[in-house]
């Protein structure tokens, strides 16, 4: 099975979970569902393409939790959010412009915590044979953006056409999931895909050529854990999210001192294959960082250009939804 089916098929079993994740949410006691005890709090981690499961089963840092570890597995941070707003998921992973788009949309949803990367998991990549040679040249074309409206993608997009003298509107925009998109790219239908992640390694594996990607702050490479504010009310829940944080660092410092394993990890896991695999490890992110000030100043100027070209409004004030407690210096 190639690298495109295999992911396509996984994701579409994550898209079944999502149902079932939301009639869980509708009705009955899901940890009862599940055979624990009803007095066990369970934490409902939100997660994108398996990335968090991955690294957690690798490391093996989960294991002797106090409370029930559940996972809410989208292939977007759109349907993510969309489920931490339903109460569906307690915790969220996401890149620094979905989480502008959740709070403009009014996700009650906390930053707690930071991750940084080198921005090189973001980038627009054209297909073989494409005329477009640089950015310049997308003028007047039909650019597709995964996931949806106010992703890390549709972000680089925005800086490299307002970098090359462009404005967005030079450009078509269309909005496509990662799937849909992968599948409409290799069969030529797409010329210029703003992508990210697993899509984008897979589509250069399959012969697209990389035009920019999101080094040298072309993304502001953030991204946030977030916790939706009902689970920060419940103090069970909120220890659990604090105990959460702190495996997450030491899963994400494991990845750093065992590179292969965690290749072969993707691999087995997320149906990558070795190259493809060896390219996310490399442009994974690197520690769990607090969500101070230079963080949110970061940010805050992501959600200020997104705000001037009407792709976020409201454009929320990052400073207002962060909560420094969990994670400290």
């Amino acid at each position: 099975m190639n690298p495109v089916n295999r992911i396509s098929r996984a994701l579409s079993s994550a898209l079944v979970l999502t149902a079932l994740l939301a009639t869980a949410a509708c009705g009955g006691n899901s940890e009862a569902a599940s055979g624990g005890s009803s007095s066990r709090v369970t934490l409902t981690v939100g997660d994108q393409a398996k990335n968090l499961q991955t690294l957690f089963k690798a490391s093996g840092a989960l294991k002797g939790t106090s409370y029930h570890v559940k996972w809410a597995e989208f292939q977007g941070a759109a349907p993510l959010f969309q489920a931490v707003q339903a109460g569906a998921a307690d915790t969220s992973y996401a890149a620094d412009l979905p989480t502008l788009q959740a709070l403009s949309g009014g996700v009650p949803v906390k930053a707690v915590g930071a991750l940084r990367n080198d921005g090189t998991h973001t980038g627009i990549v054209v297909r073989e044979g494409s005329s477009v040679r640089s950015v310049k040249d997308l003028k007047g074309k039909k650019v597709v953006v995964s996931s949806a409206k106010g992703s890390i993608a549709e972000y680089l997009l925005a800086h490299v056409l307002r970098q090359a003298g462009l404005s967005y509107d030079d450009v078509e925009v269309q909005y496509l999931l990662p799937t849909d998109a992968q599948a409409a790219f290799t069969s030529g239908k797409i010329e210029a895909w703003a992508t990210f992640g697993v899509y984008k390694a897979v589509a250069e594996q399959q012969g697209g050529k990389l035009l920019v990607n999101g080094a040298d702050g072309r993304v502001s490479g953030y991204g946030f854990i977030g916790a939706s504010e009902e689970a920060l009310a419940d103090q069970g829940k909120k220890a659990a999210i604090a105990d959460y944080l702190r495996r997450l660092n030491k899963a994400l410092a494991w990845s750093r001192k065992h590179p292969d394993d965690y290749a072969k990890a993707i691999q087995q896991n997320n149906g990558a294959s070795a190259e493809v695999a060896k390219t996310l490890v490399s442009q994974s992110n690197s520690a769990l960082l607090p969500v101070s000030s230079r963080v949110v100043d970061a940010v805050q100027k992501v959600g200020d250009t997104m705000h001037g070209i009407g792709v976020l409004t409201p454009n929320p004030t990052v400073a207002d939804h962060v909560d420094t407690s969990l994670v400290k210096e």
